[in-house]
């Protein structure tokens, strides 16, 4: 992990850049998927820091999802002062579901139903960013990005992000520093859509991630397994494959 003053010196950093990309872009202000967690918690704190309150709006998506997560976000919303909009996501995950299915005539995988939510969520961020002029921000951490947790073209698209280069301890402590409510920070890690915590999907810490990106050490069975992980989740942290030739005349940009 950083040390305190070379992470506050990076999240002033992160802060700074916020308001510079904003501005740069020429949009209104950002639009946080607001799931009640430490990262979309902290995120949303840095974007209040960077931009003033009225700039910066809270989306809570539901989709079958624990009750409480949503007491969660409205906190989050209410602590820093942004607009808090709820777009309950569960009818229209059903119905399309249903639909899918009975057009490929088999119930849709375990996989493909988890990862159906967090793009639902990303298609009702991107409708609101666009018709109201504002950014998506997101809100994936490195260690997720690491080890590919994270669902590809749902929680991990986003217009720009200022902490996807913080390990997860570092952005609970960026979290603090930017008055995320304790009991956020506290919650064990969560994407909300199997019933279980992050770490107990995975079989792995996220401390043991973040010693491994820090070090390059862990335990042997652990360090295996981040490293398989790393590799099958690469397509997630590259841009799409597109096959290329020479062509006589391009115009190179």
């Amino acid at each position: 992990m950083l040390e305190r003053e070379e992470l506050i010196k990076q999240t002033e950093g992160a802060i700074d850049w916020i308001k510079e990309y904003v501005k740069q872009s020429g949009a209104k202000g950002v639009v946080v998927g607001n799931s009640g967690g430490k990262d979309s918690a902290t995120v949303l704190g840095m974007a209040v820091k960077a931009l003033g309150k009225e700039n910066v709006f809270a989306v809570s998506m539901p989709c079958h999802s624990i009750s409480h997560d949503f007491d969660d976000a409205k906190l989050v919303a209410d602590t820093f002062g942004v607009k808090f909009l709820k777009v309950d996501l569960t009818k229209t995950y059903n119905e399309m579901e249903n639909e899918i299915q009975v057009a490929i005539g088999e119930k849709l995988s375990k996989e493909a139903t988890i990862n159906m939510k967090p793009r639902l969520r990303m298609i009702t961020l991107y409708g609101m960013a666009q018709s109201l002029g504002y950014l998506v921000i997101g809100t994936g951490n490195l260690c997720e990005a690491m080890v590919g947790y994270t669902t590809k073209w749902g929680d991990n698209a986003s217009d720009f992000n200022p902490i996807g280069n913080f390990t997860v301890e570092e952005v609970l402590a960026i979290g603090k520093y930017v008055g995320v409510p304790e009991k956020i920070l506290q919650k064990a890690p969560n994407d909300g859509l199997g019933g279980k915590t992050d770490e107990e999907k995975m079989g792995i810490k996220y401390s043991q991630i973040a010693e491994m990106i820090e070090t390059g050490n862990t335990e042997e069975n652990v360090k295996k397994e981040i490293l398989k992980r790393y590799e099958a989740s690469k397509h997630k942290r590259e841009l799409v494959p597109t096959y290329t030739f020479e062509r006589k005349n391009y115009l190179k940009i």
